[in-house]
């Protein structure tokens, strides 16, 4: 079942256009990687699934609404399904771990103040950081800062969760641990994940598929096993050249 569909998508900033007909479906409970050159609109495809930008042409599709037509409190309604890691996870510095993580607990729902903390509780304990709600962001290390963030995206139980270059910045070791936790809470949440990364072996550890964005639209769609063994040479040269220079 598709919970999300891009259909013939358009998006220009000025004369620049970024997306030409797009098309692409996700499927309920699967983890899809975006890939594709800086550039290409991965970015973008985030910003216009959240509503944040709004396309000049196609549907995009979240359970059968179309996210453009959307009024203020429709888009705001389907922000609490949705989760999401930034690239450089965001967290409010002048706010402590627990009050980052039930962020998102006080603008969308009306929770007794009991119940946030038992939900920011258990949330740090799923990334394996139990213990630290007290601290402050700039106490942490960047492996910590992504798990804190990590910890606010799935503080809801969405039903989607988006992860934006999830690894940038991180040592072999916390890139494991994070591929770690985003199949350990895959699992537990059965939500929606899409990954946008330039990592293919991260990608490759963790997705269900992998769709690529090259000259405007998604030129593959398909499980990993099919990617790596794509007879599409962009595909090829994408995939290879990353996973060469991640060696180097």
């Amino acid at each position: 079942m598709d919970l999300i569909a891009f259909q013939h998508v358009d998006k220009r900033f000025g004369a620049h256009r970024v997306l030409v007909d797009a098309n692409i479906a996700i499927r309920q409970g699967e983890t899809l990687t975006v890939i594709g050159g800086s550039g290409t609109g991965k970015s973008v495809f985030l910003k216009l699934l959240l509503g944040i930008l709004r396309p000049e042409r196609g549907r995009i599709l979240f359970r059968g609404k179309n996210v453009p037509e959307m009024s203020e409190r429709e888009l705001i309604e389907m922000r609490r399904h949705i989760g999401m890691l930034f690239q450089g996870s965001a967290l409010f510095d002048s706010l402590t771990v627990a009050e980052n993580v039930a962020y998102p607990l006080r603008v969308h729902f009306d929770y007794s103040e009991a119940e946030r903390e038992h939900i920011v509780q258990t949330r740090l304990e799923m990334v394996g950081l139990a213990g630290i709600e007290k601290m402050m962001p700039a106490d942490l290390s960047g492996g910590m800062r992504k798990r804190v963030g990590l910890a606010r995206a799935i503080a809801t139980e969405p039903d989607v969760i988006l992860y934006d270059e999830p690894t940038t910045g991180l040592d072999p070791a916390n890139t494991k641990r994070i591929a770690r936790l985003i199949q350990e809470l895959q699992q537990k949440l059965r939500a929606t994940s899409i990954i946008v990364t330039h990592d293919m072996d991260f990608a490759f550890s963790v997705t269900d598929r992998v769709a690529m964005l090259h000259q405007k639209r998604f030129a593959f769609v398909g499980t990993k096993d099919e990617a790596m063994h794509s007879d599409n040479p962009v595909v090829q040269d994408f995939i290879h050249g990353e996973l060469e220079s991640a060696s180097t």
